[in-house]
């Protein structure tokens, strides 16, 4: 159809448009906007049949040369220009972008340092460690300067050059300063993990919640160590006394073979597995079933995708392509001791009844949120109707008050078909934060509780993912994938403090509901990742493969 030239009334007043159809009615009621101050989400536009809706067809309302349409809405203040000529998002460089969409910084790429790079923009999504770096009295080099790359990340909107960081890591583990005729040798991420992690062991940790001491005094040993607890026995001597030992860990390992399609089976092949070594009753070799699980779980649990291993026909470290998929949340109760999991099954269960509860009422505010009428002077309302005379067409308009019941109505019957009881407001989300803490705060047993930095429910979410891309083990390229709220944790009006107690923040953090997307670290060049394509990263090619697995544990 061509274009239209139209008229709009409105409070008296008649206004001259042009009327595209090959454009849809939202652009119309914009341009209605402009010439009346009437929003867009408080405007009517009666057209032949009815009101203009935004996937009208134009056929249909009867849009023809010289037709006049009603606009029914209360105006506001007209639209100013901006103060500034709009720059469009395509327009922009990477700096300008990143500033424009709020996306933190990246680390610029010093010859073969993305393996460094995406190990720090992971544990930059533990905010306890920026807490524990910013009080520690006896600061090495190298918590030194990461506690001050920390710093400049987040008080700049530029890449930021990591020299003085990465020359302390190189002087504190010479390996990553390995050369090669072609510069500095690529590194393994997890290996800076391992190295970095454990060169932080002495960061102090945080109290009790009452002041006291805690079983555990450091950082690392509190937030981001497991204990683990290893039983062997041979069925060659049913007499011989299983061997126990207990040993920190800081990680756990996915072991992935030609069977292995899911994290947690990898895990438990890791977990039960079998050695040979010399009976101390045969006096000779055996072998021996090792049954481990896991008697204390930390708040952060890393989880190492073993996608390295030595192939004896090439003598050459190889990658494992496999594809393995990996979950957001993850239950870790299956991998604990009967002990344990006696201990932080009545939070899980409870927890888990809680998260369906917040589910429901997130559905229903969504629904609730309807506009609100506005009053027209175009209309003159007589017994509950009125009549607009449009395009030689009389409509009746149906009142303001019948279309609220209606909505009312709506909203009834879905909190009804939720869960929510029907007829009863919602209260404010905080009102339910405070009463379902409290719930949980009488379910965890008391020997957890005091174990500050340990996991109270067993249940976890993803928040931090370093990946491997390429096919060569000794080559590719590491990238950071980190959840949102977890780069928000780490501004300074988020980060708990040690004063405080066992994770006290100064600040409330927001709810991030059930769509929350990702940053994409590439060195410095940093993203939106949608959560939708985290399955992109389970690999199964060259592309980027998850390799290391920052879990939190969910908070009660």
């Amino acid at each position: 159809m061509p274009l239209l030239n139209v008229s709009v009334k409105h409070a008296g007043k008649k206004y001259d448009l042009v009327l595209d159809t090959d454009r849809p009615a939202t652009v119309f009621k914009e341009a209605i906007y402009q010439k009346t101050g009437v929003p867009v989400d408080r405007m009517k536009v009666m057209v032949k049949g009815g009101v203009l809706k935004d996937d009208a067809d134009w056929k249909k309302a009867g849009a023809k040369e010289g037709a006049t349409f009603m606009v029914i809405g209360a105006a506001g203040e007209l639209p100013k220009p901006p103060s500034e000529p709009v720059k469009f998002l395509e327009d922009m460089d990477e700096s300008e972008l990143a500033d424009a969409l709020g996306l933190p910084v990246g680390l610029i790429n010093l010859g073969n340092t993305c393996y460094m790079s995406a190990t720090v923009q992971a544990m930059r999504a533990i905010p306890e460690l920026q807490s524990s770096l910013a009080e520690t009295r006896e600061a090495t080099p190298l918590t030194r300067s990461l506690r001050d790359l920390f710093r400049t990340m987040s008080n700049t909107t530029g890449g930021v050059l990591p020299m003085a960081f990465l020359t302390s890591l190189r002087d504190a583990v010479p390996q990553f300063g390995e050369r090669t005729n072609r510069g500095y040798a690529q590194q393994d991420a997890e290996e800076c993990w391992t190295q970095l992690t454990n060169r932080l062991k002495d960061l102090p940790g945080f109290p009790n919640r009452d002041g006291g001491a805690p079983p555990r005094s450091k950082f690392v040993d509190q937030y981001l160590s497991g204990t683990i607890i290893r039983e062997m026995k041979t069925p060659e001597a049913p007499d011989e006394p299983p061997s126990v030992t207990s040993e920190n860990v800081l990680k756990i390992e996915c072991n992935i073979n030609t069977n292995t399609n899911f994290m947690m089976s990898g895990i438990m092949d890791a977990l039960d597995t079998t050695v040979v070594k010399q009976s101390p009753t045969l006096g000779r070799e055996a072998t021996y079933s090792v049954h481990t699980r896991i008697s204390r779980l930390p708040t952060y649990l890393t989880v190492h995708m073993v996608r390295f291993t030595w192939r004896r026909d090439i003598s050459k470290k190889a990658k494992i392509m496999r594809k393995v998929k990996f979950p957001t949340e993850f239950d870790a109760l299956d991998l604990t001791t009967p002990e344990l999991r006696a201990k932080l099954l009545p939070v899980a269960r409870k927890l888990g009844q809680i998260e369906s509860a917040r589910f429901e009422r997130r559905k229903v505010r969504k629904r609730t949120k309807a506009p609100k009428p506005a009053a027209s002077a175009d209309v003159e309302m007589r017994d509950g109707t009125a009549s607009v005379e449009m395009l030689g067409t009389a409509v009746e308009v149906v009142p303001v008050e019948a279309e609220t019941e209606t909505t009312a109505a709506t909203v009834a019957s879905a909190t009804q078909a939720d869960g929510v009881p029907a007829g009863e407001e919602l209260l404010p989300e905080e009102d339910y934060r405070n009463q379902e803490h409290e719930e949980l705060e009488k379910l965890v047993d008391p020997s957890v509780k005091a174990d500050v930095g340990a996991s109270e429910t067993g249940l976890y979410d993803l928040i931090a993912i370093i990946t491997h891309k390429g096919a060569a083990a000794d080559a590719g390229h590491y990238i950071a994938f980190v959840k949102k709220t977890a780069i928000l944790q780490s501004r300074p009006e988020f980060l708990p403090k040690l004063s405080g107690g066992a994770s006290s923040s100064s600040a409330p953090l927001p709810d991030s509901g059930d769509d929350e997307d990702w940053y994409k670290f590439d060195d410095d060049k940093v993203s939106v990742f949608p959560k939708d394509k985290l399955g992109t990263l389970d690999g199964g090619g060259e592309d980027s493969s998850a390799y290391v697995l920052v879990y939190k544990s969910k908070a009660i």
